[in-house]
């Protein structure tokens, strides 16, 4: 057994079974990759994928339940190759952050900006992606640390640290008449505009909808999007009522609009730094948790893994 077979195992399920797309993704022959694959199988004595004639179609069950345990010798395998690394150059080397658009667009920039100040040597690599895709990233080994609202705590395989706390914000045009009720704006002054909020699963959209299932209301979503300034700009088209993230809103900024805080109409919302569980960090990964988070201390950090 060796780790040219796992990946070979590993990169034909991803690719959706095209050994075309393996070769390539592996830089070899897809003679090469079948194998590869047929030696491990004769190795472990079972069959990981269901074929049709020469093409594999799907994993069978033995392929299904040793799925994980070979994506877990690789990722320890890179692990160890990692901190060999980090021990000959401790400053050095490279983050992946994989975080959701508001994320990515509101809270990590200054964070992004420190963290090259003090390690200029790391290439920092950005992945955006819905928190289901966060998620799959720091499974996969894509990523080092993710970044969401919503999905990470759902994931066993992770190690998910709540970060800060926000709330919503309603945005609409200037002159807009809830900008004019002379009291605090209820669910129900909400629900007799057209919305316009977040995909679900995005950004505390779980959190909209509980408020006005709670409240016994149908609001009239006429359109959603995963992206604040996207929403914002239906808005200023009056279009509808914007729901966004409090983050995502900047008077400065956004001149053609008016924020209403919505703190008291929806759950509070929480931003967790997730990491896969077992997996080795560098250094200089715990630099970066620190900075978005100072609360979570490398040993903090490293107590919330072990506990797991």
């Amino acid at each position: 057994m060796n780790f040219q077979q796992l990946r070979s195992v590993r990169e034909t399920a991803r690719c959706g079974f095209k050994l075309t797309e393996v070769a390539v993704a592996l830089h070899t022959s897809q003679p090469g990759v079948s194998r590869q694959v047929r030696e491990l199988e004769d190795e472990l004595g079972v069959v990981l994928f269901e074929r049709a004639g020469k093409r594999l179609v799907g994993l069978t069950t033995a392929g299904r339940a040793l799925m994980p345990i070979i994506e877990r010798l690789l990722l320890n395998a890179e692990s160890l190759k990692r901190a060999g690394q980090e021990l000959q150059h401790q400053d050095s080397g490279r983050l992946s952050i994989a975080a959701t658009h508001s994320q990515a667009r509101y809270a990590l920039p200054h964070v992004v900006k420190d963290f090259r100040e003090h390690y200029p040597k790391v290439t920092l690599h950005l992945h955006q992606g819905s928190p289901k895709q966060v998620a799959e990233m720091l499974i996969s080994g894509e990523a080092d640390i993710g970044v969401a609202t919503e999905a990470l705590a759902s994931h066993e395989q992770l190690v998910t640290l709540p970060c800060y706390r926000w709330s919503h914000s309603i945005v609409v045009p200037p002159g807009h008449p809830l900008l004019f009720l002379g009291r605090a704006v209820t669910l129900q002054d909400l629900a007799s505009w057209p919305i316009i909020t977040y995909e679900l699963g995005y950004t505390g959209r779980s959190h909209i909808d509980d408020g006005f299932i709670r409240a016994g209301l149908s609001p009239n979503v006429v359109l959603t999007a995963m992206d604040a300034d996207v929403i914002k700009t239906y808005v200023e088209l009056e279009m509808g009522v914007g729901i966004v993230a409090s983050i995502a809103v900047d008077d400065e900024r956004d001149t053609h609009l008016r924020s209403i805080d919505a703190g008291h109409l929806f759950q509070v919302n929480v931003t967790r730094l997730g990491v896969l569980r077992n997996m080795w960090l560098p250094g200089f990964a715990y630099g970066f948790i620190e900075s978005f988070a100072p609360t979570l201390t490398r040993d903090v950090v490293l107590q919330a893994i072990e506990a797991h």
